[in-house]
Formats: C-alpha cells, structure tokens, sequence
C-alpha cells in the first residue's frame, strides 16, 4: 500500500475550502483522508481543538461572507466574558438583507439595521454592547449583569491593576437606546442600572445581586482593605459599617490544596484585622438562597452586638434593609 502524501507544513492549525487549490495545493483524493477534519460541509482543517469556541470559529472562517460576523453567545465567549454555560453552537449574524447563515451546528442571524464588526484576533465580531443586548432574549437579569460587569470592568492585572474595559457604562447605555422596544429592552433595562465596575467574576455579581434582591444593603465590589502588616487585600464584596467581608468559594478552592491554604491564610488575616469573613459557595447562590441571607442576617445581628459591645456607638441600621 502506498504512502500517504504528507499534507503541506503551512496547512498545520488553519481550516481551508476545499475549493481553495491554489492554496492548499491538495489533491482531490486525499482532502478525503482521515487525518483531515470535516467541521463543516466543503471545509477541511488540521489539527484544530474543535471543542474550543476559537478553533470552531476558525474553522467556520472559509465560509463566511463579507459582512458576517461572530455573533451573541459565540462573540461572548471569544470575548471572555461570562456565560452560564458555554454553548456548542456558532452564532452567525449576517447583514440586512444577506441570507442567514446555515450550515450544522451553526445558528444564523439576519441583522434588522446594518452593523459594524470589530476584529478580534482572526474573528470578526460583533462589538461587545451589541453581543450583550443579543443575548438579553435568552439570559436572565442576573446573567445579563455578570455579563455587563465584565464589559465595563476589564481584567484584574498583577498589582491591582485592571484592563481596558471592552466597553463604558455610557455605551451600554447608548446600545440600550438603539436596541429600541424590541421583546428583551425591558431586561436590558433592568440589568443596566445594576452593572458595577471593579468586578472579577460571575459569582460575585450573583452573591451581590442575592444580597440586594433579600431588602439588604449592595456592598462595596472588591474595596482596598488594609489588613495587620499593612498589606491591601481586595475581598469579594463588603459591608464597611458591619466590619463584615464576603468571599466566593468555587470548586477550586476545595480541590485545589495549595488555594486552599491560601483561603484560610487570606481569612485569618482579614479576621486579625477585625472583619467577619462570610464564605460563600455555589450551593448558597443556586441551591438553597433563602438559608443563605438567613444565616447573612444572624451575622449581621452578631456583627452589630460586637461593634455596640466594643464601644461604637448604636447599632449600625446598614445593613438592615
């Protein structure tokens, strides 16, 4: 049996019409070997992770038109920004009059006014504000705010320092605006006046939004706190008056020992500076919420007995609702 023919160097990581001979300079015969990917009907590609949301776009790349673009929860997802849950289909948003794209496992979108689309790395996308308003008709509030936050609030740097936002509350404003009456405007409306920046992930936005929704005070996201050795430490969030921190604790924080211990280091310090730490997890945000805010409220009542014991005057109401 004879060899096979090794597939050119410069096809490695990249998807390919396969129309495209000048440029894959492949034989018809052997586009149909096995060692080649077949994402989409007329495409090959090699050597992609076609269970990345980047790599899947990648490989859908040969058969977008001018204008298209990267759309809803697939912009999202390139973006980085935070969703419930990741989706396995592309989201395709074509122009105004340009028929919507099909193909398996794409999801195609004809746009009702023209757009511009932004390039990020190799991908045209949709712009952020617009991405977030799409996905308004299938998000909850709660989600469309994590997903504000993250827009607004850029990426935590070494040293505190943060990212360019992908977007300004002004312009989450303005894309509301031209967003008009459609069926999801109210949602977005809802969700807008929530969105904060300085935020670091989803759970923080779901602890806070819990908080405000039980009648309780909207605490400080991710305010400086100077601990015993002068360090400045940055907690979730944070009631100030009550002296009362909270931290989200996901699965990596139990699995992983080494974050573990840093956990515990990191609440004994804020506890040697006087702050009650509240630890949250995800049971207490999608499982059993009304436990939550009741053992949140026995703190609060605990942390107001402290302060009025150590001299502080009368009880703080702040926390009351």
């Amino acid at each position: 049996m004879p060899a096979r023919q090794p597939l050119p160097s410069h096809l490695d990581g990249v998807a390919f019409h396969v129309h495209e001979t000048e440029f894959h300079g492949v034989t018809p015969k052997r586009l149909r070997g096995r060692d080649l990917q077949r994402p989409f009907t007329g495409v090959r590609s090699v050597g992609l992770d076609l269970t990345s949301i980047s790599d899947r776009a990648l490989a859908y790349a040969p058969l977008l038109r001018p204008g298209d673009a990267f759309s809803h929860s697939t912009a999202a997802e390139l973006l980085g920004l935070p969703l419930p849950a990741s989706t396995p289909e592309l989201h395709i948003i074509s122009q105004p009059g340009v028929a919507r794209a099909r193909a398996r496992g794409v999801v195609g979108h004809e746009a009702s006014e023209p757009f511009e689309s932004v390039l990020l790395d190799v991908h045209p996308i949709v712009p952020a504000t617009l991405a977030w308003c799409q996905l308004a008709g299938s998000l909850g509030r709660d989600d469309l705010v994590a997903l504000g936050d993250a827009i607004v609030g850029g990426r935590r740097r070494s040293g505190g320092r943060r990212s360019d936002p992908l977007a300004t509350h002004a312009q989450l404003a303005i894309a509301v605006q031209r967003w008009g009456r459609r069926r999801s405007a109210r949602r977005l409306a809802s969700a807008l006046p929530l969105i904060r920046t300085g935020v670091d992930s989803r759970p923080e936005t779901l602890t806070r939004l819990c908080l405000i929704d039980a009648g309780l005070p909207e605490p400080l996201v991710n305010n400086a706190t100077i601990v015993g050795d002068g360090r400045v430490l940055h907690p979730d969030l944070k009631w100030r008056d009550v002296r009362i921190l909270f931290e989200y604790e996901g699965d990596g924080h139990r699995t992983d020992r080494r974050r573990w211990k840093q956990d515990l280091a990191r609440k004994g310090d804020f506890e040697a500076a006087g702050w009650i730490v509240i630890r949250v997890t995800s049971d207490d945000l999608f499982v059993d919420r009304a436990a939550f805010i009741a053992r949140v409220r026995s703190v609060i009542r605990l942390a107001e007995r402290r302060l009025a014991s150590l001299g502080s005057g009368e009880p703080s109401q702040t926390a009351h609702g």
